[in-house]
């Protein structure tokens, strides 16, 4: 049975870094969670580093904006690594070609802009699909209403042409609110299941934990042992498969995505909790319903 603690204080002494999710773990998309920031500024008041990583599509700057609007102060973390600046890396190469066909919404556009630590976006133009060389995914046209069965036929035009597709931010679903949305993974999927290639840079994939390592290495001057650090997540298949892939410890927190799988009303209910876990085949260093 994996075990469940009631306070990430039980456990955090044993760890010089977290590795914290966003998105169904520190927040919700439209508020903080008092209990999950507390939790984080007593791991850091006692000299812990708390690093965000978050399949967030947008660049680290845009993630801290939307953090100051959702009331998380600068100073609660020390580094932010997302799945965008991951992506963006890969874009830049020019691996994708220079003309791309963008689906996602508007407030995903700061994907594109250029950087000068990534010269080769500013090559990069968005055009319709019949010109494109590849596809970006950030998210939905609109998540609010759609669902990737809208996106048939972009994608069969796309398989049909051979247009690679990267994906910028591989959740399938999130939590705003209450209500539950489609996320840019759920859009790559799709593309697979059409015959189509899918290419990821967030959790579970290795590229975002590169960035992390590298961001957490710029930070401390030094390599920290993997043993020393944590992975917080909500995300069964992305949070805690890739700590478990990147040989990692993780506190899975089983109130998001997983609330109904786990049973979790406050806490998780143990026994639907192990079923949870043995049916997606992955193990987690301990778990709790929500961060506090």
């Amino acid at each position: 049975m994996t075990r469940i603690i009631e306070r990430f204080d039980e456990i955090s002494d044993g760890y010089e870094v977290a590795f914290v999710d966003l998105w169904g773990c520190l927040h919700n998309g439209v508020a903080a969670f008092p209990d999950a920031v507390s939790a984080l500024e007593k791991f850091r008041d006692k000299g812990g580093i708390v690093l965000l990583l978050t399949n967030s599509p947008r660049p680290k700057a845009s993630v801290e904006r939307q953090l100051d609007r959702l009331g998380v102060s600068r100073d609660l973390y020390h580094e932010v690594a997302t799945s965008g600046d991951s992506a963006r890396a890969a874009l830049g190469t020019g691996s994708f070609g220079s003309k791309v066909y963008h689906i996602g919404p508007e407030r995903d556009l700061s994907f594109f802009a250029a950087s000068d630590f990534i010269p080769g976006l500013a090559d990069i133009t968005r055009v319709p699909l019949a010109k494109a060389d590849s596809i970006v995914c950030t998210g939905l046209f609109d998540d609010q209403t759609e669902t990737p069965d809208d996106y048939a036929a972009i994608l069969l035009e796309a398989k049909n042409r051979g247009l690679r597709m990267l994906c910028a931010n591989p959740d399938l679903m999130v939590d705003l609110g209450h209500k539950r949305i489609f996320c840019a993974g759920a859009i790559a999927a799709a593309y697979t299941d059409r015959g189509g290639e899918s290419l990821y840079f967030g959790k579970p994939h290795p590229p975002i934990y590169d960035l992390a390592r590298n961001r957490l290495t710029a930070l401390t001057g030094r390599v920290v042992p993997d043993k020393r650090i944590i992975c917080i997540g909500d995300g069964i298949n992305t949070d805690i498969r890739g700590a478990l892939v990147e040989d990692l410890d993780s506190l899975f927190i089983t109130g998001g995505l997983a609330a109904s799988d786990t049973g979790t009303d406050g806490q998780p209910d143990p026994e639907m909790l192990q079923k949870f876990l043995n049916t997606a085949q992955i193990g987690t260093t301990a778990s709790m319903g929500h961060l506090r």
